[in-house]
């Protein structure tokens, strides 16, 4: 017999559950954490080359045309880009202490 939608919804939620819960035990980063600092580090490095302009033009450039195959404008994706490497130019760590993690 067939489980009811309300059913399956039930059991994938308690799943997605066990696996967040079982991340946090673990520490586990997701892709997200992981992606957040690799554009800080990229950014950061990028802003203390020779010519920080050219590099993270590069950066930017690479993002739009990635972003725009999945259906961003341009313009958009330039205004986040270059809001978050003004932010980052600062050198402070931009990223909020993770509280679950005990940190």
């Amino acid at each position: 017999m067939r489980k009811t939608k309300k059913q399956r919804l039930a059991e994938q939620a308690a799943r997605q559950q066990a696996v967040r819960d079982q991340a946090k035990e673990n520490r586990r980063p997701t892709r997200d954490d992981l992606a957040r600092v690799l554009l800080w580090q990229m950014i950061t490095v990028a802003q203390r080359q020779a010519e920080p302009e050219t590099a993270l033009c590069k950066i930017c450039e690479s993002l739009i045309k990635d972003l725009n195959r999945q259906g961003f404008k341009t313009n958009q994706v330039e205004a986040v880009f270059w809001e978050l490497a003004t932010k980052y130019k600062t050198g402070l760590w931009p990223f909020r202490t993770k509280r679950h993690l005990g940190v």
